[in-house]
């Protein structure tokens, strides 16, 4: 299944994945800091969304209290729901 989730307080607004059976696919982020965004999406790429979550939640950004990463587990989380 496909998601997209608008991203908060982040430079990116936006990152869309899909789920199949409980794993992490596709992520692309819009916005944001290219590289190292390409660089999260690989290292993602067909784990399992709980681990994703483990991993990523609570991640911080400089002064923000959330990241590009942070987001893309809230983003996980609320399709757990």
């Amino acid at each position: 299944m496909h998601y997209k989730h608008n991203n908060m307080g982040t430079c990116s607004t936006q990152v869309e994945f899909d789920i199949e059976n409980g794993t992490v696919y596709n992520v692309k982020y819009t916005g944001g800091c290219n590289g190292n965004l390409k660089a999260l999406s690989a290292l993602v790429e067909g784990m399992k969304t709980e681990e994703v979550i483990k991993r990523l939640r609570g991640i911080t950004c400089g002064m923000k209290s959330t990241s590009c990463s942070d987001q893309l587990a809230q983003a996980l989380e609320d399709t757990l729901k």
